[in-house]
């Protein structure tokens, strides 16, 4: 099948967290399985981030933009003409849609509160070119939260959702919440994500070393957006609540990842307030084999998110071994109760309870680490990619799917 991936962010732009890394391993997992497929995804820099990548890639001008061919999958990267946050305004995505569009058996959108998806979508509706919408946990946010949010729904979202021949969710809590909008049963798709490990793992001890950090600290990581979504501050609280008792349990609490709105600089003077600024890194972003090591050698993963779709950064320290713990709202939560990590309420102590028991008690420590291997034999790409094939091969005409390849880009 001819396959069009439509997302904001992708590849190389790995710090825009998630959904890059899940729309590269959908998009690969299907290339492999002998799919030609496509990603349409906006620039964001890319002719200045070639240049300072060591490893050599094979990057050139197209008609729509840059386009980089990698691992079996075609980027095209649409300019940007001008951007707020994470959304974009990119005028070529029209062209691009009157083009090429034909040429696609079926389309899959990943994401809300961005231009290109409705554009595509309302492009592939005029063709009744079937696609597939996967809101990746935007969509509760979309009708509770801010007003701008409300005016992306009235404007594109509702049609955008109406015009979509299946909706992926992938957790029960996602699923519900989708249903609850409103979405018909029918059209709602059950789609877990996975987690791609690396080929060879780093040594254990390589982030304590670069963070100055020994073997006896205990480390406790949190690696994501340092967002007020995922509710790094409460985490914080409670290993301040952890740290004023007298459990003598000497620890670290490392932030890694990128900031968004100024959240690093409000935990900052919030750990200086609460009196444990010498027992608090922020690392800033990691990725590739700096990820993983940070991953390897803590001693507990935390994602204490307010609302969480699935929760790819808990699959993956679960992955490198590490037990976890998640709130109740995490959608990965039942994956991981108990068998790799514990699931708490979004609350203060709860969370520095959990905490005090996975950093002193071995038996159950030793329990939990069992389990992540056990979980993570669950937890790769191959099942999903199969689930979206198959769902593709039953949305695309007969027609369309035996019909012969053509070039794009």
């Amino acid at each position: 099948m001819r396959i069009l991936n439509v997302t904001e962010t992708y590849a190389p732009f790995l710090e825009f967290g998630g959904p890059p890394v899940k729309v590269r391993a959908l998009s690969e997992g299907l290339a492999r399985r002998g799919h030609q497929v496509t990603v349409l995804t906006a620039d964001w820099g890319l002719e200045k981030r070639l240049q300072t990548r060591e490893e050599k890639i094979t990057a050139e001008r197209s008609p729509f933009g840059w386009r980089w061919n990698e691992n079996g999958v075609q980027a095209i990267y649409v300019p940007t003409w001008l951007h707020y946050r994470r959304v974009s305004w990119n005028p070529a995505v029209r062209r691009y849609c009157r083009a090429r569009l034909q040429n696609f058996d079926v389309v899959h959108i990943f994401g809300l509160y961005d231009l290109l998806g409705p554009v595509v979508a309302a492009a592939s509706r005029k063709r009744r070119l079937p696609y597939v919408l996967e809101p990746i946990g935007m969509f509760v946010p979309m009708v509770r939260n801010l007003w701008l949010k409300r005016m992306y729904h009235a404007a594109w979202g509702r049609r955008l959702f109406e015009g979509a021949s299946a909706v992926i969710a992938t957790s029960d809590q996602e699923a519900g919440e989708l249903l609850a909008g409103g979405l018909p049963r029918a059209r709602l798709v059950a789609r877990r994500n996975g987690v791609e490990v690396p080929a060879t793992w780093p040594a254990r001890g390589t982030f304590r070393k670069a963070r100055g950090i020994s073997a006896e600290e205990k480390l406790v990581l949190f690696l994501g957006r340092l967002s007020a979504k995922k509710s790094p501050d409460l985490l914080l609280r409670a290993f301040a609540e952890l740290s004023g008792r007298a459990t003598g349990i000497s620890m670290t609490l490392v932030f890694a990842g990128p900031d968004e709105s100024g959240v690093e600089a409000e935990l900052g003077q919030m750990a200086t307030q609460l009196g444990v600024q010498s027992k608090v890194q922020f690392a800033g972003p990691v990725f590739g084999e700096s990820k993983w090591a940070a991953y390897r050698d803590a001693d507990v993963f935390v994602l204490p998110s307010r609302n969480e779709n699935f929760g790819n950064t808990a699959a993956e320290a679960v992955a490198a071994g590490t037990p976890v713990i998640v709130t109740e709202q995490c959608g990965i939560a039942p994956l991981l109760a108990d068998e790799a990590g514990l699931v708490v309420r979004h609350d203060t102590t709860a969370l520095s309870n959990a905490l005090a028991r996975i950093l002193s008690e071995a038996q159950l420590r030793a329990r939990l680490v069992a389990g992540c291997a056990v979980v993570a034999s669950r937890l790769g790409w191959e099942e999903p990619v199969r689930d979206m094939e198959a769902l593709y091969a039953g949305l695309a005409s007969p027609q369309a799917a035996g019909a012969e390849s053509k070039a794009m880009g």
